[in-house]
């Protein structure tokens, strides 16, 4: 009955889509006679047939030439302007690596899902239908969130930052055919890099593997589930995701949401969804991740024979993220303009030429007349030497000091950037507020001190933010330039390859820093109203220095060499995003050992940073292992760089820019190698 309602509804939804397309308020262009208006009445009288068995046949043929008479054409989806606009965006993805390596990374996921899940343990079939509905909501949540936000984040600011939103403006195309051809053209590509977990588990099915239980061949299972549980629950995170970056026409807003979804949504379960009932659960979960259920307690040959169904609640669930689509789609384009966004514009503009034409010079005057070489109404001849002794000038472009006058002025621009950048002004108090929510509305437990247990509660809540926005702005620092098509005149400039990657370096780090210093003024004030005295800065300092700061300088400089290796700035972020979930996901396994924890994540308490724990001379070596690692990586980005400019290791016999630093990677590798040993002889 409810499958019968629910199609009736997508019917209805079909036929007024094809009406919108198909109506128009211009009356349909027809062929008019030269001599007036002819109703063509002796026409159809002579063509007239009568023979019964002819008939109907006749009536087609000619139903079929007066349609071509009047130029009505049946026109493919693929014809119109939002089928080209959809292709176009498929083909402009299949030229990018990014999605490539979102399958890949989905993929892998798969096979790790089947050879290394928890079904082996429980004796469970990896094509069993409850299984596969019930690993795929929480495949939806591990990263994919973050994919989806990076996909969705620039179809529409792509057309404006490259110039070309005019052209496509001049031609006969609707604000719904433009938007929707880029949601569903870039969604349909999203959607097919998910659907490479499934269909890697679908080919698996053909595999055999010790320990892996495998039911005969299925595959409507995986496409109803993938569907149910992957598609329309991404659906409506996508249109969010894509009304803000088309409203806001800044990607790294929505790069900065969808770092902020997962403890928005763990702090939504734990807070909302934790006290309703479990049909109210299922209900309002965007994701399904409430369905699983005791599976442990059952056999494990009843549950692999188990169907799955799906109950009014879940229809109703994911009836309301198609709604929230459509919303957030429709505010899109009543909001959207085709338009340039006004600005503000001087009414006036002073050349200010009149001082200049003043003064007027006649070189070739005569020595008789030098009093009046120079000629103008207020000028005094008095006043003019003959002899003006000209002051030596000399350009020093070289030595430490002209670089770091050069650092100085580029790193000045950089902070110039940032303080215009208007994603800071949402992101930063999102972050604050995050990272502090705990602290502000729950019980504190002091371990040490209240300010020992608010520094640490605040530098473990704000380690997601610090990692997505080091990732994110230093992939926007590195490829800006190239984006808005100045990169070959900045490095035209005389200044050395040192100065473009410290600048963006030493940009994003002040940037985290500043969010750092921000976050731990709030935990302050916090502290201080809700009494929890006395405040002690000591702690926030030990904390930041030795948690927070090695770890930033780490992060900074892996993506800093990441995007000068793979000069690709989408594929960059796949790459950390990809790198970041396995590492999380090892974690969370027990997998947290201290050479690949750089973060030094669950492995740290203020005790052991205060003296008292047992762990202080491990993580005071894992932090010189770090710092190594970090100076490791911004001295290949220097030898790497793409700029061509001197790279010869050795200048006049001396050890050039790329011969140092050739020499401190060798040496901060060999610093990294003994720290890593002696780490691992502690461990």
């Amino acid at each position: 009955m409810i499958w019968n309602r629910v199609l009736v509804i997508l019917v209805a939804g079909v036929c007024l889509t094809w009406l919108y397309l198909r109506f128009t308020t211009a009356e349909l262009s027809k062929k008019t006679s030269p001599s007036g208006v002819s109703l063509g009445i002796s026409r159809a009288i002579e063509n007239a047939n009568y023979d019964s068995e002819s008939f109907p046949e006749t009536r087609c043929e000619q139903t079929k030439k007066a349609a071509l008479r009047k130029g009505i054409k049946m026109k493919s989806p693929f014809s119109t302007p939002f089928g080209a606009i959809f292709q176009n965006e498929v083909r402009l993805n299949s030229k990018r690596i990014a999605p490539y390596f979102i399958a890949l990374l989905c993929a892998g996921n798969g096979l790790l899902w089947w050879g290394w899940g928890p079904a082996i343990g429980h004796r469970w079939a990896v094509n069993a239908d409850f299984f596969i509905a019930s690993v795929l909501p929480i495949y939806s949540f591990l990263f994919l969130p973050l994919y989806t936000a990076l996909m969705m984040a620039d179809p529409s600011i792509r057309d404006f930052r490259v110039g070309i939103d005019p052209l496509i403006f001049s031609k006969p195309i609707t604000r719904a055919e433009y938007l929707l051809g880029k949601f569903f053209g870039n969604f349909f590509v999203l959607a097919c890099c998910q659907s490479a977990f499934v269909v890697t588990w679908f080919v698996l099915q053909a595999v055999p593997k010790q320990g892996v239980i495998t039911q005969q061949w299925k595959v409507i299972p995986y496409i109803k589930h993938f569907l149910v549980f992957v598609v329309i629950s991404h659906l409506g995170l996508a249109a969010f995701y894509f009304a803000v970056g088309v409203l806001s026409r800044n990607a790294k807003i929505v790069y900065g949401l969808g770092v902020a979804f997962y403890p928005l949504y763990i702090a939504y379960q734990k807070v909302l969804l934790s006290s309703l009932p479990w049909r109210w659960k299922l209900a309002l979960d965007p994701l399904v991740m409430n369905r699983g259920g005791k599976f442990h307690a059952i056999p494990a040959e009843v549950m692999n024979q188990l169907v799955v169904v799906y109950e009014p609640d879940l229809i109703v669930n994911r009836a309301a993220m198609i709604l929230i689509a459509a919303i957030c789609l429709t505010i899109v384009y009543l909001r959207f303009t085709i338009a340039e966004r006004p600005r503000k514009v001087e009414e006036l503009s002073v050349l200010n030429l009149s001082t200049a034409a003043e003064g007027v010079y006649y070189p070739e005057s005569s020595p008789a007349t030098r009093l009046d070489e120079f000629e103008g109404p207020d000028y005094e001849t008095s006043a003019l030497f003959l002899h003006v002794p000209v002051p030596e000038v000399t350009r020093v472009n070289e030595g430490i000091r002209a670089n770091l006058n050069k650092l100085i002025t580029a790193l000045g621009v950089e902070f110039r950037l940032l303080r215009a950048e208007r994603s800071l002004v949402v992101l930063v108090p999102l972050a604050i507020f995050i990272s502090t929510l705990e602290l502000a509305f729950y019980r504190v437990v002091p371990e040490v001190s209240y300010s020992a247990t608010y520094a640490s509660g605040t530098a473990k809540a704000l380690l997601l933010f610090l990692i997505g926005m080091t990732v994110f702005y230093s992939g926007e620092a590195m490829h800006r330039d190239r984006e808005a098509r100045i990169e070959p005149i900045l490095w035209a400039a005389p200044a050395p390859n040192n100065v473009f990657l410290l600048s963006k370096f030493l940009a994003t780090l002040s940037l985290t820093l500043s969010l750092i210093l921000l976050v731990g003024l709030t935990a302050i004030v916090i502290q201080i109203i809700r009494g929890h005295t006395p405040v002690e800065v000591q702690p926030y300092l030990i904390t930041c220095s030795a948690i927070l700061l090695p770890g930033v300088l780490l992060l900074t400089a892996l993506s800093i060499a990441l995007n000068v290796f793979l000069r690709n700035k989408y594929l960059a972020y796949v790459v950390s995003v990809g790198t970041g979930a396995g590492l999380f996901y090892l974690y969370s396994q027990g997998y947290n050992h201290w050479l690949y924890n750089p973060l030094l994540y669950q492995l740290w308490k203020y005790a052991d940073l205060a003296g008292a724990g047992n762990n202080q001379a491990t993580i005071l070596i894992q932090r010189l292992y770090c710092l190594a690692i970090a100076s490791a990586c911004l001295s290949l980005a220097h030898v790497f760089f793409p700029r061509k400019a001197t790279k010869r290791f050795l200048v006049d016999g001396r050890l050039g820019g790329a011969g140092w630093s050739l020499l401190v990677a060798v040496v901060s590798i060999a610093v990294a190698v003994v720290a890593g040993l002696m780490i691992d002889a502690k461990g």
